[in-house]
């Protein structure tokens, strides 16, 4: 699913507990994330809840490394996050990761003002660790 069919749908909800379970819903479309991938260095430090994230980066042969995310959480509703954030950042070039501004996409979504200050930090820590990668992976291509 793309952001924008995840923004579209969004719209047609009007009561925020439809939203909540849209967004388990899209916890529920992530692929499996391997037992062996549910370690110390996937985890993503700063949530409340255990999340795991594992990056793959392939070139795209313009010299812009290419990122794919899988991840998993022991939280149905930061599942749903984390399928946000894949449809916003996998499959994007590096550089393209860097360019987008998350907080406009949250803000749209009503995210900020709807989650916990502890969920809201969560998703901060999972966006920094999302453009990390791609920094990192930018750097090994240079």
């Amino acid at each position: 699913m793309t952001i924008d069919e995840i923004s579209e749908n969004f719209e047609l909800l009007d009561e925020w507990d439809d939203r909540y379970r849209y967004i388990i819903e899209l916890g529920r479309t992530l692929a499996p994330l391997a037992q062996a991938a549910h370690n110390d260095a996937n985890k993503v430090q700063g949530c409340a809840s255990q999340v795991w994230l594992t990056t793959e980066v392939r070139p795209d042969g313009a010299g812009a490394p290419i990122l794919t995310f899988c991840g998993d959480s022991d939280a149905h509703i930061v599942r749903g996050l984390i399928a946000i954030l894949f449809a916003l950042y996998s499959g994007r070039s590096a550089g393209d990761i860097l360019a987008i501004d998350p907080a406009a996409l949250f803000e749209q979504l009503g995210l900020r003002e709807h989650l916990s200050p502890q969920r809201s930090n969560g998703l901060k820590s999972m966006v920094a660790r999302i453009r990390a990668e791609a920094e990192a992976a930018l750097a090994t291509a240079a």
